[in-house]
């Protein structure tokens, strides 16, 4: 038995961005919240969605302050100008910085409270705010999630948030949102969606509905990610990574992430490492320490993939399988924690806390190869390099 959530309103293709205001109108909401960052506001890129919805007659107010990694004190202000403004649902526009935010403040607005009491194991349920979410990434697949993360400074803790506050009421997956996007940022979140469909797939809690979203985010995406880097205005292949980013979206939600998000978290927590790269350091070694322990799933992954035949055996489709995962990194030039620039007394001083934090986040238990602390203070040095 599995329990499904989705969007109320998905409109999925080239020129859906349009779109919007008609779909806000279908749920009776006019005065849009807008949570984006300052590149897309400064850029004139967010007027393509705030022209069409002044056109449509509605009251926009546009907090563009979100950081990479939003924290507690930047939900806090969004929170504060929220509330003032009289809206009555919140846009995150952007990549998974903005949705993120977007989600927190939205949850947050009709039970104004400290942000960490939305940390796991907390559900967060209650409606808040309908949170509406536009993309301009290939990545998160956060328009169509009850997640969102959010970093206590103090701490030093990336707290993942779940429940159905978090959980958009209308998804605008246009594909032109993410032309000509470098190569660097399509590489990075496009690993990232790869990973969610490849966890939720082997996750203790996939069911058959997030196995079709999660062979299906494979697919489109393991045979179009170097083309999308290489030619960055291919719109074949953005289309496909978009729906694919959506596809992996849906199947994680529905099923969760595994240990390689547990570990990912606290990378980008202690060393700014940006969420997608953070995954792709971590998946070919995860992928290894886990896959004895369900076999015949991640030997699917591989076929999905379409890096194994449909009659080659479980193991060598597994081998296939981690023979891309390293090639896919050495194409997309994917560091090290050590080349990209962290110093290795302050990468193995963080591991402790490191492997702590993974384990409270809940994810690991999700794996197929449930890990000790031990096992993944080994693994954070085996990927360091």
């Amino acid at each position: 038995m599995a329990t499904i959530n989705l969007p109320r309103i998905i409109r999925v293709g080239g020129g859906t961005l349009a779109e919007l205001p008609q779909a806000m109108a279908q749920c009776g909401l006019s005065r849009p919240f807008v949570v984006t960052d300052r590149f897309l506001a400064d850029s004139g890129m967010i007027d393509r969605m705030t022209g069409p919805l002044a056109e449509a007659g509605m009251t926009i107010t546009v907090f563009a302050d979100t950081v990479p990694d939003p924290t507690v004190a930047v939900v806090e202000q969004a929170l504060e100008a929220l509330c003032w403004s009289g809206s009555d649902c919140v846009i995150g526009f952007g990549g998974g910085s903005p949705m993120d935010t977007a989600k927190a403040i939205a949850a947050l607005a009709l039970d104004v409270r400290p942000v960490q009491t939305m940390k796991a194991p907390a559900l967060t349920d209650a409606p808040g705010l309908p949170i509406i979410a536009v993309p301009t990434t290939a990545g998160t697949g956060s328009e169509a999630t009850r997640f969102t993360i959010i970093t206590d400074e103090a701490t030093s803790e990336k707290m993942l948030c779940a429940g159905l506050a978090f959980l958009p009421t209308i998804a605008i997956v246009d594909f032109e949102l993410t032309m000509a996007k470098p190569a660097r940022l399509t590489a990075d979140t496009g690993i990232d969606s790869l990973t969610h469909a490849i966890e939720a797939y082997v996750s203790v809690k996939a069911n058959p509905f997030s196995d079709a979203m999660a062979i299906s985010a494979m697919k489109l995406i393991a045979t179009n990610i170097r083309t999308a880097c290489a030619e960055p205005a291919n719109r074949h292949a953005r289309e496909a990574m978009m729906v694919g980013a959506h596809h992996a979206g849906i199947a994680f939600s529905n099923a969760s992430v595994a240990l390689v998000h547990g570990m990912s978290r606290p990378v980008g927590a202690f060393f700014h490492v940006p969420h997608g790269l953070s995954n792709a350091m971590l998946l070919p070694a995860i992928t290894a320490f886990s896959a004895p322990a369900a076999l015949a799933r991640y030997a699917d992954c591989a076929r999905a993939m379409g890096v194994a035949a449909e009659g080659e055996g479980d193991k060598a489709a597994v081998a296939r399988l981690l023979d891309e995962l390293a090639a896919l990194n050495r194409d997309l030039a994917v560091p090290t924690p050590r080349s990209h620039g962290i110093d290795r007394e302050r990468w193995f001083a963080a591991v402790p806390e490191m492997a702590r934090q993974a384990i409270a986040s809940g994810s690991p238990a999700n794996n197929p190869r449930v890990p000790a602390a031990a096992e993944i203070e080994q693994l954070y040095a085996e990927v360091y390099g």
